[in-house]
């Protein structure tokens, strides 16, 4: 069991999406007179500045009636206004720490850097050091990076996060622009996420999708569930595929639609298959198999390799924000969840031999 001390450290990256952005739509009413869109967003929306609307017009984060418009464009009557923005920063400051940063590439617009598990993405409730954060605030101060607003340090572009104990790819920006950009792409779907994990047992479908609204469990406020009457939580969908079975266990790639909080152990606890060693979802038990003295001895050896859920960011794809070339990233199994899968592997291969001889 966890204790309440490592909810606290989980739960400071949880929100309703783990996609950083807000959403605002607006409908002008039948006597609407022509002002710029620019101002007539500044006057409706105080507390966000007009050079961040003016950016977020720039990088295609407010439409009109559906279409991507420029800053000097006139609203008209019954116009619907939509815009995706990057959620503002908090006004408490960030603690510069210095701590080895895995960064996979960086230009002017972007940072694609490797998050190692055990590190909480960011600040929150009981948490002030030690995160992603505090190591990327250092980083941009050392470097004399440009801070603009809406990337003050305590957020330094985020626009995404992934879980305290799931290794892998994440993007961060470093301008503006970029953050509205990339926030569109989030909010549009385009991002493209895949990840592995390692779940009990062997799905019926080797490929599917998983369709169903995640919010807060009223019986766990610990965990997310899935609704499947569809009136609560969020709209979320994953795709799966599964790349290797070993019996008991099953390696499989998920890629992401929607990117809610604890989405992909969610929806594998649905579906009757939680991933290895995800205590918050029960996948720290032995989930499938016998309860004899040599395999469970065997299953406990291999959660002392992974003491964590086995899930890793492996893939990311996105636009660039200024070059608007498709750039793409992937990255290797980190080293527990390999020598977890050879574990398993070698596990199969005894097993099949010794069938073999009866």
């Amino acid at each position: 069991m966890e204790d309440h001390e490592d909810w606290l450290v989980e739960d400071a990256e949880s929100a309703p999406n783990d996609d950083l952005f807000e959403h605002h739509r607006i409908v002008c009413d039948k006597g609407q007179s022509q002002v710029r869109i620019d101002k007539f967003l500044t006057d409706r929306l105080p507390r966000i500045s007009r050079n961040k609307l003016q950016n977020a017009c720039h990088a295609g984060g407010v439409l009109v009636n559906d279409k991507p418009i420029k800053p000097n464009y006139k609203v008209r009557p019954l116009d619907v206004i939509t815009i995706v923005l990057p959620y503002p920063p908090s006004e408490s400051k960030v603690l510069a720490e210095e701590m080895p940063l895995d960064i996979r590439y960086e230009d002017d617009d972007i940072i694609v850097l490797y998050k190692q598990p055990g590190l909480v993405v960011h600040p929150g409730f009981g948490v002030k050091s030690g995160t992603l954060v505090n190591g990327i605030t250092h980083y941009l101060q050392e470097k004399q990076l440009p801070v603009m607003e809406g990337n003050e340090p305590d957020r330094a572009g985020l626009v995404h996060r992934i879980d305290k104990d799931t290794s892998g790819l994440m993007v961060m920006a470093k301008n503006d622009y970029a953050m509205t950009f990339m926030a569109k792409q989030f909010f549009d779907h385009t991002i493209k996420r895949t990840y592995q994990a390692l779940i009990w047992g062997q799905p019926d479908e080797k490929e599917g999708t998983i369709e169903g609204n995640i919010g807060r469990n009223p019986r766990n406020r610990m965990q997310m569930t899935v609704f499947k009457d569809g009136e609560e939580g969020k709209h979320a969908v994953t795709h799966y595929k599964v790349l290797e079975e070993m019996y008991y266990v099953s390696l499989v790639e998920c890629t992401l639609e929607t990117g809610r909080t604890h989405q992909i152990r969610t929806h594998m606890k649905c579906m009757g298959h939680p991933l290895f060693a995800d205590a918050r979802y029960g996948g720290d038990e032995i989930v499938k198999g016998t309860v004899f003295t040599k395999y469970k001895q065997f299953v406990q050896n291999c959660f002392k390799i992974m003491p964590r859920q086995a899930l890793h960011a492996k893939s990311l794809g996105f636009v660039h924000p200024t070059t608007k070339q498709e750039m793409f990233f992937d990255t290797e199994l980190p080293d527990d969840f390999q020598q977890l899968l050879d574990k398993w592997r070698a596990y199969l291969t005894s097993r099949k031999q010794l069938m073999d001889e009866a």
